[in-house]
């Protein structure tokens, strides 16, 4: 199962594939305590959308339309796609996030866009 978590939970899956979805590393938060298996930060939206959108939940519709293209055309996502399906036949994946804000964030946005290609392509 692919599933999205707040890096800053305290009830944390480590038993999963763990992948920090941020650009910018979250505070408080030490690399070794995260327990991650990999950091893909050229998924995450650019500085530009991320700093427009600003965690606004007004833009959230706006932002997830700029992401999903953004997503769309980046040369990183074929790899990562390739990744996550792979590990999803071994494990679950958990994407990890920072933003306080559980329902208006870009892993929401992208789990939806990995669970539409990764259909797309059993």
């Amino acid at each position: 199962m692919l599933y999205i978590q707040r890096i800053y939970d305290h009830e944390q899956d480590y038993q999963a594939y763990r992948v920090l979805v941020d650009r910018m590393w979250p505070r408080g938060i030490s690399k070794i305590n995260a327990r991650l298996d990999s950091w893909n930060k050229e998924i995450a939206p650019s500085p530009e959308l991320r700093k427009w959108f600003g965690h606004d939940p007004e833009k959230f519709a706006k932002f997830r339309e700029l992401y999903l293209k953004e997503l769309a055309k980046n040369p990183a996502m074929p790899e990562f796609i390739a990744t996550i399906k792979q590990k999803l036949n071994e494990n679950n994946v958990t994407l990890l996030y920072g933003a306080k804000d559980t329902q208006h964030n870009q892993a929401v946005i992208l789990k939806e866009f990995l669970n539409k290609e990764l259909h797309q392509t059993n």
